[in-house]
């Protein structure tokens, strides 16, 4: 049903229908388990992290521990820009191999970090595979995962982040007790836990094939037809029918090798210039607020209702169950209710609820458990949202910039995030003064609603429709040869 392409004259194929539309199989759960332990791995790096205990060990302070976590997060950046081109132009499954090697090496090589440089060098090449991850992976389940299902996976996947970060905070917990371990060992095995999954991952992704959908833009229509038609027969095996596919469903796609800086500029803001914006406006917003609150909770804690920082580790539980829990369960409701709608819902809630909560807080109402409450609450619809925003920067751009797409709106996200730590840190102050942090929340609460507003005026409507259908590739023409899209030389 697919010839390879040519040079010279764009072919129809039939396979961007035939994977949107394939019923759920056990090909699909393999890419959810093989991929979707990304986001696990970055949860389990950022607590570890954050419970410490290398800091004697390699002769820390304070703020060497924080410039840690910067250094982490700049490589992330640097990861998301370098890989995510990478992956455009040479492939999914390389990148999503390679991204994944890269974090292995710098995560198991930090825990025998002799010295502080070492150890932000680590870090670094840590961060750098992660941030690799987010374009790759994302990009291979939007273009695997049939249309009907791609919002609930996206969003389950996206949110199991705070699996890693509660599997992490109880790893720490029990390796960092020194009547169990020595100081100088509990830490170092924490960080091998990341690099010991990270080998199940790596066996899995094995069997992932390359994008099919990707490979029929670089002139590999007979590898991608094998791919497909090996994947439908599986499918059959399991004792499930193919739907039927028209020719009416095909696609006229020519070969074409990478974009120019300029063409690319075209794409996002020529092209899609209302789509840039709301890509950005979610992952902005989803970031800033993620970092204020989940980096400064635990000093809210205990500033603001005397609790110690070992007692108040125990509030992280909650917290993180509800942020699992928003994507898990309202992940369906994405693919029914629609994008548009959920969006601004789980935006606009999270941001009332935060300021109600802001406003108790205030008057001195709440203890230290009634407002974890709030926070489950909010965070439990802040989650959801936060992972549609990349659903939404994944599915709105073209195929042949989807990989550089997510990292850069990742990478535009993690610089404004990086703001909220140290804002509200100093709002938080000494603690003696509510005032300050109460207009933090507020702040929190209007950039969350401003962002549930950007996603109604201009939000897409992608739920249910192929990645074909929300936008065309670069490569696509019309039966009589002509060009969809027309670049700029």
């Amino acid at each position: 049903m697919t010839a390879a392409h040519t040079d010279d004259k764009p072919m129809l194929s039939m396979i961007p229908a035939r994977m949107d539309k394939m019923p759920w199989a056990r090909f699909h759960w393999m890419v959810i388990f093989g991929l979707g332990t990304a986001w696990i791995l970055d949860g389990l790096e950022v607590q570890i992290v954050a419970a410490g205990g290398f800091e004697k060990s390699l002769h820390m302070t304070p703020a060497d521990v924080g410039l840690a976590a910067t250094v982490y997060l700049i490589g992330e950046v640097v990861g998301a820009l370098t890989f995510g081109r990478m992956t455009d132009s040479l492939g999914r499954k390389k990148l999503f191999v390679l991204t994944l090697f890269v974090y292995l090496i710098g995560s198991a090589l930090a825990a025998l970090a002799p010295n502080a440089i070492i150890f932000y060098v680590c870090r670094f090449i840590s961060g750098a595979g992660i941030g690799g991850e987010y374009s790759a992976v994302n990009s291979a389940i939007d273009e695997l995962i049939p249309g009907k299902f791609r919002g609930r996976v996206d969003l389950a996947i996206n949110g199991t982040y705070w699996f890693g970060a509660m599997l992490g905070a109880v790893a720490s917990a029990w390796l960092l007790d020194t009547s169990r371990f020595d100081q100088n060992i509990g830490w170092r095995i924490a960080f091998f836990l990341g690099p010991i999954l990270g080998l199940g991952i790596i066996y899995l992704r094995r069997h992932i094939p390359e994008s099919p959908r990707w490979m029929l833009t670089h002139g590999r229509g007979k590898e991608a037809e094998e791919i497909v038609a090996g994947i439908e027969e599986d499918i059959r095996s399991q004792g499930k029918e193919l739907p039927r596919i028209h020719e009416d469903d095909g696609m006229w796609i020519k070969a074409r090798e990478g974009l120019t800086p300029k063409q690319l500029r075209y794409v996002f803001f020529t092209m899609y210039p209302s789509r840039t914006f709301l890509g950005a406006t979610l992952m902005i917003t989803q970031s800033f607020l993620y970092n204020a609150i989940f980096f400064t909770y635990s000093l809210v804690l205990q500033n603001f209702y005397g609790l110690s920082a070992a007692n108040a580790a125990v509030y992280f539980f909650p917290f993180a169950i509800g942020n699992l829990l928003g994507p898990l369960l309202l992940g369906p409701l994405f693919d029914t209710v629609g994008r548009r709608k959920m969006i601004f819902g789980c935006y606009a809630f999270a941001g009332i609820v935060l300021a109600v909560s802001a406003w108790m807080f205030q008057a001195n109402m709440l203890s230290a458990w009634t407002h974890t409450a709030f926070w489950c609450v909010a965070f439990f619809f802040a989650s959801a949202g936060a992972s549609a925003g990349y659903l939404t920067v994944s599915e709105i751009f073209p195929l042949e910039v989807r990989g550089q797409a997510i990292s850069y709106f990742f990478a535009i996200a993690q610089v404004f995030g990086s703001l909220g730590p140290v804002f509200y840190g100093w709002l938080i102050g000494d603690g003696k003064d509510r005032g300050p942090m109460f207009w933090g929340y507020i702040i929190a609460s209007a950039i969350m609603l401003l962002g549930g507003l950007v996603a109604m005026k201009w939000g897409v409507d992608a739920e249910g429709k192929s990645l074909e259908e929300i936008a065309p590739p670069l490569t696509s023409y019309d039966e009589h040869g002509n060009e969809s899209t027309r670049l700029p030389v």
